[in-house]
């Protein structure tokens, strides 16, 4: 059983840097396939609607350890301000 830990980026309405949480997710272990009679997207899997929420990189990967998860770190994209004044639209 393998598992990926990240922290989610916050969406385009936030501009706070508050619940900046660590999630440890469980890698599919078997394709989703679409239901002969309904159409949705399923699989047998019932580890891939598990998701764990932990305050710290260190608390997350602590877990893991200590259940025996291959866990991957994935980390997070550097933050890149784009600064730019009203003037900017004149030049």
């Amino acid at each position: 059983m393998s598992a990926r830990i990240f922290q989610r980026p916050k969406n385009a309405m936030q501009s706070g840097s508050g619940r900046r949480e660590w999630v440890l997710e469980y890698v599919p272990a078997e394709p989703r396939k679409a239901d002969p009679l309904m159409g949705w997207a399923g699989s047998g899997d019932t580890q891939s609607q598990v998701q764990l929420t932990f305050p710290s990189l260190d608390a997350a990967r602590a877990f893991a350890e200590k259940k025996g998860i291959a866990a991957t770190f994935i980390p997070a994209p550097p933050k890149t301000l784009k600064l730019q004044a009203y003037a900017d639209n004149f030049r």
